[in-house]
């Protein structure tokens, strides 16, 4: 039996096979690559490594066995074809008979049309028959505090979600999460509701950033068509600020705001605050 874990180079799967290191034995653990050089520390330390693509569906044949339980992280390549990416994993899962596949989803809450792939995703799962686990994750702390030049550069927050609040985590909640459900048990077919403890709104975030910089950081809420101009302008392509644009629309209309406690209860301890997101990232 092992822990399987797809994109295991990628900023979430990091974090997991890092975690999951901390608590069962490395050669329980398959991390799933594009690029093996990309793995090499993790070999190092006795991980099994797999080299798969979702793009080549004969890759995955025979990576599973019976009652491996398996972390799928949705892929992100947008223009790709992510929902069949994702159904090449669950099939072969459910084909080797895998004790259990978790997801890593999107709010339930959240209606932009960036989950819309989960949403298909989380249908192509459920009718496989295989036992899962929907790990629905929301914001990150780190998609703010890891860019945080510009907004140092122009003394300002600048979005499009108005008073909209977010209850983001950091990666490493939503990874301990992963790990909780892959190394525990009673998850089958569970719905989870992954978001921080504390919700918060732009002009909260604004401040915090003026505290620890000491400079005056101002939020600025524009229409979503002049955000839209900005990220443009500012060489972000167009397919991706279109998908930035529309989720500051959602944070606008309350739908990333997740109150469920889930996060929290499944790792054991509090979520991590924003502020101390900002202080890692201030500091790198």
């Amino acid at each position: 039996m092992s822990i399987v874990v797809t994109g295991a180079t990628g900023h979430l799967g990091r974090h997991v096979v890092e975690q999951l290191l901390e608590k069962v034995p490395a050669g329980q653990i398959t991390a799933v690559v594009r690029d093996e050089a990309r793995a090499a520390d993790f070999a190092a330390r006795g991980v099994r490594i797999a080299v798969a693509d979702y793009n080549r569906p004969e890759t995955f044949d025979g990576l599973f066995a019976a009652g491996d339980k398996v972390l799928l992280i949705s892929g992100n390549e947008f223009d790709k074809g992510r929902v069949q990416q994702h159904k090449v994993v669950i099939d072969a899962a459910r084909a080797a008979g895998a004790a259990l596949l978790a997801y890593t989803s999107a709010p339930g809450s959240l209606r932009a049309a960036l989950a819309d792939d989960h949403r298909a995703t989380e249908e192509v799962l459920i009718a496989s028959g295989q036992p899962y686990a929907l790990l629905r994750n929301g914001w990150y702390h780190e998609n703010y505090t890891e860019n945080l030049a510009p907004v140092l550069a122009h003394d300002a927050v600048v979005t499009a979600a108005g008073d909209g609040r977010v209850s983001s985590a950091s990666r490493a909640d939503y990874a301990a999460a992963a790990v909780a459900v892959l190394t525990g048990e009673g998850h089958e077919n569970k719905t989870y509701e992954l978001g921080g403890d504390e919700a918060w709104g732009f002009a909260e975030y604004a401040a915090e950033l003026s505290k620890q910089t000491g400079k005056e950081i101002a939020y600025n809420s524009v229409p979503a068509e002049t955000l839209r101009g900005i990220l443009t302008g500012a060489g972000v392509p167009e397919q991706f600020a279109a998908v930035l644009v529309d989720v500051d629309g959602s944070i606008a209309r309350g739908e990333l705001v997740v109150s469920s406690g889930d996060l929290s209860r499944l790792i054991g301890r509090p979520t991590t605050p924003l502020a101390d997101a900002v202080t890692a990232a201030l500091k790198g």
